[in-house]
């Protein structure tokens, strides 16, 4: 029988370690963890997400600030707060939530942020460190981290595993295929224009779908016992014309053949929350060179 994999609790558990370290980092080195979070615009589900993670950090003990600036913010303007807050030593982790406005550049934002202070680990050199020499010396993206970790909570060796990462997106298909690699898992990874997607899923012992197609992969295409992550958060319409969420993965039929799956939505959603505050926590510690960072790593 398929077993969840409870992404709230396991989420809820790390924050409950890391409440420990942000007490740790106040009582032994007077440092408040903060993380400063940059909205731009009026989207809905951009306030409903910044709210979510500012709530979150909160409850673990994280000092939070939200900069919410209006849709017609200049890239200069928002240029001088990102430089602003990278020479604030009490501010430990800067996130620009996205999507920005049309007329603000994504990437370039981004590479405005000090690396040690990017908490998304999208800049450039947590990147390079991610697929370099010195993968951990680095922040790593937070929804693969916590795929990983959904991982490891049911698959203790993941050494020599067939797995199958559907999705090439820079932000969570080929960095969580980086991050199998390490585990020396036997890593494909697969898209939406894949010739024979269904035969590759029939071998894989893992499949992470991040694709972003509503209930894609179907339950034929599993293989018996295989571990299912799905990233996919998919709105669709149900029987009696209700919206309801969904991931990339059809999840009923897919109970009757994998060994564990994460549900959509409690799995994977909250642990990218729990993942963006680990780093944040892990941020103070770099930049105040303290020796205390392995602990959490």
């Amino acid at each position: 029988m398929t077993k969840i994999i409870d992404g709230k609790q396991i989420a809820q558990n790390l924050r409950h370690e890391l409440a420990k370290q942000v007490l740790t980092q106040k009582s032994d080195y007077n440092i408040h963890a903060t993380l400063c979070v940059i909205i731009v615009g009026d989207d809905a589900a951009s306030h409903i997400y910044v709210n979510n993670k500012e709530k979150s950090a909160q409850d673990t003990g994280i000092k939070s600030i939200v900069h919410r600036l209006p849709e017609n913010v200049t890239q200069k303007q928002l240029d001088d707060l990102i430089y602003t807050l990278n020479k604030d030593s009490n501010i430990h982790g800067i996130l620009v939530q996205m999507p920005l406005p049309k007329h603000l550049n994504e990437y370039e934002t981004i590479e405005k942020i000090n690396h040690l202070k990017d908490v998304d680990g999208f800049h450039s050199v947590n990147t390079g460190l991610l697929h370099g020499a010195s993968p951990q010396s680095g922040l790593l993206p937070c929804t693969p981290h916590g795929c990983m970790i959904l991982l490891r909570s049911v698959m203790a060796d993941i050494s020599g595993k067939n797995a199958l990462v559907i999705g090439r997106s820079h932000i969570v298909g080929r960095p969580v295929a980086e991050l199998l690699l390490q585990e020396n898992a036997t890593v494909t990874i697969a898209h939406s224009k894949t010739k024979n997607l269904p035969d590759l899923c029939k071998n894989a012992d893992i499949i992470v779908a991040a694709v972003g197609i509503a209930e894609m992969v179907k339950g034929d295409w599993i293989k018996e016992s295989a571990v299912i992550i799905d990233v996919g958060i998919n709105r669709i319409m149900d029987n009696q014309g209700k919206a309801k969420l969904v991931g990339d993965v059809d999840f009923a039929q897919a109970l009757s053949k994998s060994s564990f799956i994460t549900p959509v939505p409690g799995g994977v959603g909250p642990m990218t929350i729990a993942c963006l505050l680990k780093n944040t926590v892990i941020a103070a510690y770099l930049q105040n060179n303290l020796p205390d960072m392995a602990k959490i790593l």
